[in-house]
This record gives C-alpha cells, structure tokens and sequence, in this order.
C-alpha cells in the first residue's frame, strides 16, 4: 500500500515546500498542467500537479499550484532539480506557462515550424494552424577555438531508429560538446487520452513505446487501479509482475548483442538475436502477442500460457555462454572499459533512472521503492560503479539473472486465464498514479478521470525524460567512433520521450 498526500499551495510557497520534499529525499517524478474548467472546485483555473515520490515506505506527495489561466505564470524550480526545469520548459511549449526566472529559455519540444503562440494541449487550441519556419533555428551553444569544428548527425538515420539530431563539437576525434535535439516525432500521446473510455486507453498506452508494451500498461492500469480504489487480485498483480519480468528479459538480451555488434564481435550479436527470438515467440505463447500486449488489463491481467521451466533455463545457459564470449574477448572488454563514464554525481543530478542510474553507484528500483507485488528475497537490485559502458553492459547481465530467477518465481502456482475484478464506480472526478519499474526504469504515469470514468488528463513521465540529458554528460571527452556504443548503452526510448 502507498500513502499519497495532496497539497494545494500558492505559487508564492511553491519553492519551499519543493525544497523541504528534496532534502527530505524525495524526487519528482513528474509535472502535469491542467486545464479546468468553471465547473471544477474552485473555478476556471490552470492547475499545475507536482508529484513527489520516495520509498520504501511509498511514499506520494503532490503539490497543487492554481494559475489565472490569463497570466499563468509561477517560479521555476530549475535551480532546486534539474528534471524540474525540463519539465517547466515542455510546459512552457505545449501548454504556455512561464516558469519564471528559468536558467535555460530556450524551448524544448517546439520546433521552428511550430506557429508562435500555438500550445496544442490548451482546451481551446483547435486544429493546429499552417506549419511554417517563424522562430528560426534552435539556438544550439557553439563551441569556438583553434581545431573545432562541428559534425552535425540526423535527425533521419541510416538505421531504423526514430529520428533525433546530435550536432558535436569536436577537436580532431575527441568530443568537447554534445547536443541532442529530439521531439521529431512529437505524436500528442497525452492529449489523444483525453476524452477516451478506460478501455480505450488500454491500446494507446500499450504503443506508448512499442518495446515497453507491459511497462507502460502496468502503469497505466495501476493508476486506474488507484483512482477507483480497486483492489487487484493477488494473482492478478502476480502474473503482472511475471509479464514485466519476460519483458526486460527480452529486451536486455538483445542490447547485449547490439553492444557486442557495435564493437564489431557480430557473431555474439546473432546468437543473442536467436535468444530474443526465442523469447518473443515465448510472448506470443503467454499472451498472444510477440511484445506481450493484452498480457495486463483494467483490474487484472490475461495468460494464455505459462513458461516453461526447462526452456526458460536453456536460455538462461545460452545468455550466460553470450556474456562470458564477450567479456572473455580482450577487444570487447577493452571498448567497453572507461568508455563514456556518468559518474555517480551526475547521474544523482540529472534524476536519472534505471540501468542507467544503477550502472553509476544508484540502487533505484520502483520493485522496491514502489511495489505492487511482494517479490521477496528473490529480487535483488545490482548496482555497479563503474559508469561505463562495462557497467551498463554487466547491469544488463545481472538483471537477467534477477528476471530469470523471477520469473521461475513468480510462475509457481499459477495457472492460466484470466483474472481480473470490476474497477469501483464513483460519481466523483478523481485522479490516481500508477509506478512501475519497466525495463529501462522508473515508469509514472498519472491519470484524471472525469465521473463517467472518461480520461480527462494523461501524464506519462519515461525514464528516457530523465535519462536522456546523461548522455552527453557521458560523452565528452569521448571520441567520435565511440558514439553508436555509447547510445546503445543508454538505448533510450524517442517514441516514450517524444509524446
């Protein structure tokens, strides 16, 4: 059980009760605009949501600024934590609130084709005007003196990634600055919740980001679950735990071999590409679904199968063999050793989440800190200090072992079908949080609901939000030719940042 608070506070407080909830070692985890109407309590008002979160015990705080929707103004919190200011900074863009005195002005999802003084998530914002180059380009820092030069990358890529820009700054191979410039494919996720049933929201939350279908529909079905106050059934919230467990097994085994590719050793690369392949038929298997969509659902979740024991330990040998290959091999030990460090600081600074966070000295883990289901002694969260591409490469490694042993756990008694309970009714709007540790981190996603359980707001806050600002830290210093390691290493979602 978590214990949520709710604080409604004037922007003159704002600063203060931020700066007691930090220092008391809580992190934001998210910041969500909201556009009320003359029908909500307390009037026509533009409602700023502050989540808080810390654990164990789970603990949720929210702090609620009310703004004159003429004049929305209020005090930036950029200078108490660096994910307050981006977040400031995207609601600046889509929803027009000035975050007063903010360090960096600059915009962050607009792009120079966005017409000026268009916020698309206002309730009046219509259909968007002609697209045209009015606010020129971005105003990337540039570095100056003897030998730099710039290597601009993107944003459309010869892989089949989504598009990002990267402009480097460099002298001869070594990087001095990294900019990344993302929010290409700006998709309006949060504002295609709004107006839908429960239900169809399930379908959108599921292609959030295509490869974290259970993470995002966890949280998703969670804070349904929170709002209606509806308790899960037990084995529901098992099978669950089991799905999110198949789900980071999937996908760390394939950035191992995608690590191992991008320092050439390709053979290492295809085994664990038939690994994923196995895995994903196993998806199918358990729940129709190669990504493992329809596995979690409003009030329960959905098996059709369960995994089998033997084939889930073959794997687990043949993952094994892959790591040993690659960390036995003296020039893939070698690239990836003291490439790219985050070091612990800065990964503490920048929020970061996940195996990120924990390749750097960071023992985040929403299993522990926020938990749905008691996974007892089994789980363990390995934290490496290194900050490296090694470190990233071994976190990766361990959490496999973690997820096998979880799995075989959590599959014990069982069965499959479907277990689900009817969510609670209310006549009343209300709101709920969903915190789910998906595989590339801490996953919270908050949701209103009007009194017909219609969605009326969606905030999705990824990891890769948090995580993405620590690639550059990383890189500099780096050379170029180290690049395609050190992103994979990170392998952040666009899709789940970009909404």
């Amino acid at each position: 059980m978590h214990s949520r608070t709710v604080i409604d506070t004037e922007p003159a407080e704002l600063t203060g009760l931020a700066a007691d909830l930090l220092a008391a070692g809580h992190r934001l985890a998210l910041v969500a605009a909201h556009h009320d109407d003359a029908t909500a309590p307390g009037g026509k008002a533009i409602r700023v949501v502050y989540l808080f979160t810390a654990g164990p015990p789970d603990l949720r705080t929210e702090l609620h600024v009310r703004l004159d929707p003429e004049t929305p103004e209020l005090p930036s919190l950029a200078h108490l934590s660096f994910p307050a200011g981006r977040f400031e900074r995207e609601m600046r863009d889509l929803h027009g609130i000035i975050p007063l005195d903010h360090p960096l002005p600059r915009r962050l999802v607009r792009h120079p084709h966005w017409p000026q003084g268009w916020y698309p998530m206002r309730p009046d914002a219509g259909d968007p005007p002609p697209f045209t180059d009015t606010e020129g380009p971005f105003p990337f820092l540039t570095v100056e003196g003897p030998g730099v030069y710039e290597i601009p990358v993107g944003p459309v890529h010869a892989g089949i990634i989504e598009p990002g820009h990267f402009r480097f700054s460099v002298v001869g191979e070594t990087i001095l600055k990294l900019k990344a410039r993302l929010w290409y494919v700006h998709k309006g996720i949060e504002k295609l919740f709004e107006g839908r049933t429960i239900e169809h929201g399930v379908p959108l939350a599921e292609r959030i980001s295509g490869d974290t279908a259970v993470g995002h529909t966890l949280a998703y079905c969670l804070a349904l679950e929170d709002a209606t106050h509806t308790h899960v059934p037990a084995r529901a919230q098992q099978a669950r735990a089991l799905l999110l467990e198949l789900e980071r097994l999937h996908n760390h085994t394939a950035d191992l071999g995608a690590l191992c590719n991008d320092v050439g050793h390709s053979i290492l690369n295809a085994h664990a590409l038939r690994v994923r392949e196995q895995l994903l038929r196993l998806g199918r298997h358990i729940t129709g679904h190669r990504l493992l969509r329809g596995g979690v659902v409003p009030g329960g979740a959905v098996l059709r199968a369960l995994p089998d024991p033997a084939q889930l330990k073959a794997i687990g040998a043949d993952i094994r063999e892959i790591v040993d290959l690659a960390l036995g091999h003296t020039v893939v030990r070698d690239r990836f050793t003291g490439t790219s460090v985050l070091p612990p600081d800065a990964a503490r600074d920048l929020g970061c989440l996940g195996y990120v966070a924990r390749a750097s000295g960071l023992a985040t883990d929403a299993r522990r800190s926020h938990p749905f289901h008691d996974l007892g002694d089994t789980l363990t969260t390995a934290v490496e200090t290194g900050g490296d591409v090694l470190a990233r490469f071994l976190i990766r490694a361990r959490e496999i072992e973690v997820s096998l042993a979880l799995i075989d756990h959590l599959a014990d008694g069982l069965q499959p079908g479907t277990v689900t309970t009817p969510l609670g009714r209310s006549g009343v709007p209300r709101s709920g949080v969903g915190i789910v540790e998906g595989w590339r981190g801490t996953i919270t996603t908050r949701l209103e609901l009007a009194a017909g359980h219609t969605l009326t707001r969606a905030k999705i806050a990824d990891p890769s939000f948090f995580n993405w600002p620590a690639l550059p830290v990383a890189l500099t210093g780096t050379i170029v030719p180290d690049f395609p390691l050190t992103n994979k290493s990170f392998n952040l979602s666009y899709a789940a940042n970009d909404l």
